[in-house]
């Protein structure tokens, strides 16, 4: 890559870094003509499912493991229910700390990290349908081949994808980037000839 190029992709990450919200991330990557690629990643939001690990350091009976319901809170000892859904790692600490602050513990250190991420759901033209379990990073072709891979009659040019948080299904073009987010549904279609 030349002086140029390097220099215009930091001030690129620079620039870009001074518009970000908080929680996200930047991602840069070159494509085989060493053009930059930014791409801005939010932070993963909690949702129904999502199983969290929290640490109050200190207060051993208050640490433990805890699903977030259908309801979209975590039910916590000593304080009752939290509202996790649609929140970040960093905001629910922040919630569960503002909540044992009211009269529970004066200065509580909370941490709090995903064990498990809500599952993702694939169906249509692929061996094994039904539903996995997330893993970081996950592509729509990962997912594939975590359902057995495409069935002989797959349209591998397109996917569908129904967002947890979205309501409506959406077709995208299949390609290595393509992203699956936790909760979603893949539905691979059927060609046409």
């Amino acid at each position: 890559m030349t002086v140029f190029r390097t220099l215009c992709l930091s001030l690129v990450l620079l620039l870009g870094l001074a518009t970000l919200g908080p929680g996200q991330i930047v991602a840069a990557q070159t494509r085989g003509d060493e053009t930059p690629i930014v791409r801005v990643v939010p932070e993963y939001r909690l949702g129904p499912a999502d199983k969290v690990r929290v640490n109050v350091f200190g207060e051993e009976a208050l640490t433990g493991e805890f699903t977030v319901g259908n309801s979209g809170k975590v039910s916590l000892p000593l304080i009752g229910e939290v509202q996790a859904e649609g929140l970040t790692i960093a905001e629910l600490q922040e919630a569960i700390a503002a909540a044992l602050r009211d009269g529970y513990i004066n200065e509580p250190r909370v941490n709090a990290e995903v064990l498990n991420y809500r599952p993702f759901y694939i169906l249509g033209e692929v061996n094994t349908p039904g539903e996995y379990p997330y893993t970081a990073n996950l592509t729509v072709l990962n997912a594939v081949a975590t359902a057995g891979g495409f069935t002989y009659r797959a349209d591998t040019r397109r996917v569908f994808i129904r967002r947890a948080d979205g309501l409506g299904e959406q077709a995208y073009p299949l390609t290595t980037d393509t992203q699956v987010a936790p909760g979603d549904t893949i539905r691979i279609g059927e060609r046409f000839f």
